[in-house]
């Protein structure tokens, strides 16, 4: 089924590159050249269908290479699984390429992205994939996940930390035969394409082009969050396993009123979220970090007692951050109050931003979040 699409005054706002297709199966550190690095990046995992299209005239292959035909300009069309396979207008094969002609972009479920789209069925339904060039995913995921009025250091110091995360995740998932990276912020990075995109991105990510954080050599796991609520934390106390180069740090973000906030709870709310501890009498944060994050939270039930301990204690009540008190409220409610937003590892992001109004650099603030890291252009083979 053909629907067609609108990209109004889209075109204005999007710096239009040439991009090269080409497959790195591994990153090493190893070679003096810069090159190309693509990134598959899964846009719908596990669905029966999926509408997708082209700005520009889409050339379609199947599995071998071979060229089925062209999918008009502007126009989208339903990839939906067969017995086999998937069907995309009047074509069915064991995968589709949808390739834009030109500097033409794709649209995948809803939104326009650089690059091309790979449609595969697995035993789950279709993975839709991004294949886009690191570079111009940049692009979309800096305007994510920063304001693009930011300082240009502060932006400048988000695209080299998303540019490692993604290459070391990308050697994650080295083994995955369909993506390296999903779209979403609660695994991945914010990457909502061309829509985020903007000039002062643009600039943020030329100016650091090729450039990752490496520890010993090695790419690191350059994580960030929104504000750590005063100082960050030592990563083993949020995950577990301790890395050099996440140590916990003061923080600048003391001033940001997102980093402050409470939720109330009643017992019934935290037994919907907590099983098995039937109507919950008590919560007691039994271990704090160094710096008064909640490392281990016991809940009290009339029919259980359940013990969270690291993330698991952010994740099951779906709260900001770790780092809170608990009060009783009135008719036994729990009320928590809180500093910080995400998991207070690596990088603060509100904490970047402060730090580049104040003068600092963008190797200045990495420095600050990144113990003992260096600097290195990223090498292929």
């Amino acid at each position: 089924m053909k629907f067609q699409l609108l990209l109004g005054s889209l075109f204005s706002r999007i710096k239009v590159r040439h991009w090269w297709i080409g497959i790195f199966f591994w990153l090493a550190l190893v070679a003096p050249a810069q090159a190309s690095v693509i990134l598959r990046v899964a846009i719908e995992r596990g669905v029966n269908q999926v509408k997708v299209g082209s700005s520009t005239t889409a050339i379609v292959k199947d599995s071998t290479g071979r060229t089925l035909g062209q999918l008009p300009a502007m126009s989208s069309f339903n990839a939906q699984t067969i017995p086999g396979g998937v069907a995309l207008d009047r074509w069915q094969s064991g995968l589709f390429w949808i390739e834009p002609t030109g500097d033409g972009f794709v649209y995948i479920g809803d939104r326009w992205y650089r690059g091309r789209t790979l449609v595969v069925p697995t035993d789950k339904g279709l993975d839709v994939v991004n294949w886009v060039d690191l570079e111009e995913y940049l692009y979309s995921v800096i305007g994510g996940e920063m304001d693009a009025g930011w300082p240009p250091e502060a932006l400048k110091a988000q695209a080299i930390a998303a540019r490692t995360y993604a290459l070391y995740k990308r050697n994650e998932q080295r083994n995955n035969p369909t993506y390296d990276l999903g779209d979403s912020p609660d695994r991945w990075q914010i990457y909502k394409g061309v829509i985020s995109e903007s000039p002062t991105i643009y600039d943020a990510v030329d100016a650091t082009a090729g450039k990752v954080l490496t520890h010993n050599n090695e790419i690191i796991l350059s994580v960030f969050h929104a504000c750590s609520g005063g100082h960050t934390e030592n990563v083993e106390d949020v995950w577990g396993n301790p890395l050099a180069y996440l140590r916990a740090v003061q923080d600048y973000d003391q001033n940001i009123s997102a980093c402050n906030w409470e939720r109330t709870f009643t017992s019934d709310e935290i037994s919907s979220r907590i099983s098995g501890v039937g109507n919950v009498k008590d919560m007691i944060a039994e271990v704090l970090s160094p710096f008064r994050s909640v490392k281990t939270l016991r809940i009290v039930g009339d029919k259980g007692t359940r013990v969270l301990k690291g993330e698991e204690v952010r994740t099951a009540l779906r709260l900001r951050s770790t780092r809170f008190n608990i009060t009783r409220g009135a008719n036994g409610s729990f009320v928590l109050q809180g500093l910080g937003f995400g998991h207070g590892l690596g990088m603060s992001q509100w904490g970047a931003y402060n730090l580049a109004r104040q003068g600092a650099n963008h190797l200045q603030i990495l420095g600050h979040y990144y113990q003992g890291v260096a600097l290195t252009p990223i090498k292929t083979k």
